[in-house]
């Protein structure tokens, strides 16, 4: 698990790293960026997954075009986010609450039953995503650099994104409990899975065609950057663009064999790793506004994630035996 997970977590930062620059530099680059992963995962997994189109799939396609219509709504709708007023650290923060979709999903549709402590998690993680919301919220409201009018405007278009950020957690929590119950009755494909999820969507990407065109045309009016060792020159946000891409399919590729080779904790955990690796990144680098408040939510959101997986107890034993070794000696 180690090994699979710490290539998700390294290349978090590089890729988090050249998205954000290329957000910063044209926010609504988001759509040419999402379809050019969905390209790459789906030519590599069609060239060593299907065989060239040889391979049937294990699970019958009419479930992927299913699957495949929640993803790229929650992909999209995320992106489009980013357009309506909604922070970087805020979007991480609000989408780490997807455990409380998960759970009311689970309780609604699968009719789960859940300890005390875990409740209790998904407390923490609520009030955190609400303290988080709140202070942003302010924020947008309180800046001073707008009349009355445009700032109601910018306020109403934050609360658009919200709402926006609301759908695509539950949608994407709906799409985890249809894809478990799929790996029940079918087994688990992880490939596969990464290969459906990623190609079939590539039509619905004409709709975007305009978006798309139009910032593939500002990335090659960016300046000449050179590449190191190979010496190559090129336009440097294509070089962003590719090096997310790479990045990318690293991370979300390791995601996807460690839910087929570890157990959901270490999974979890990970993801949970991963989100606040891409948090801390983020404020630092860029030197985002956070205020203590932000802090404290965000401190809500990852104690609650790591006490719904439960990881105090896998410690536990650990931390027991290292105590012991020097004793033996």
């Amino acid at each position: 698990p180690l090994f699979i997970g710490m290539p998700v977590l390294c290349d978090i930062a590089l890729t988090l790293l050249c998205l954000l620059h290329a957000c910063r530099r044209f926010p609504g680059c988001g759509n040419i960026v999402t379809f050019s992963q969905f390209l790459f995962i789906a030519v590599e997994g069609f060239i060593f997954e299907a065989n060239f189109g040889r391979k049937r799939p294990a699970i019958p396609i009419r479930y992927y075009f299913i699957m495949v219509a929640m993803f790229f709504t929650v992909s999209v709708v995320n992106n489009y986010a980013l357009n309506l007023n909604i922070a970087m650290p805020l979007h991480m923060i609000f989408r780490s609450g997807s455990l409380i979709a998960s759970m009311a999903l689970g309780i609604i549709i699968l009719r789960k039953r859940y300890s005390v402590s875990k409740y209790t998690s998904i407390a923490l993680v609520s009030l955190g995503i609400f303290t988080c919301t709140f202070m942003s919220a302010k924020q947008v409201a309180s800046d001073s650099s707008l009349n009355e009018e445009d700032g109601l405007q910018v306020f109403l278009w934050w609360l658009l994104g919200i709402a926006a950020l609301t759908f695509a957690l539950l949608m994407s929590a709906r799409m985890g409990i249809f894809q478990e119950m799929l790996y029940k009755q079918f087994g688990k494909h992880s490939k596969e899975a990464l290969f459906y999820n990623h190609a079939l969507p590539l039509p619905g990407f004409l709709l975007l065609a305009p978006n798309i065109y139009h910032h593939a045309v500002l990335f090659s009016q960016s300046e000449p950057f050179q590449v190191p060792v190979i010496g190559l020159t090129l336009p440097i946000m294509w070089f962003y663009l590719l090096m997310n891409v790479i990045t990318q399919y690293v991370c979300i590729r390791g995601v996807f064999i460690l839910t087929t080779e570890c157990t959901s904790l270490t999974v979890t955990l990970v993801v949970t790793l991963r989100k606040f690796v891409s948090l801390i990144f983020s404020i630092l680098y860029f030197r985002n506004p956070f205020t203590a408040w932000h802090w404290l939510g965000t401190a809500f959101v990852f104690v609650g994630t790591l006490m719904y997986t439960e990881v105090w107890n896998s410690l536990g034993p650990f931390l027991a035996r290292w105590r012991k070794r020097p004793k033996e000696e």
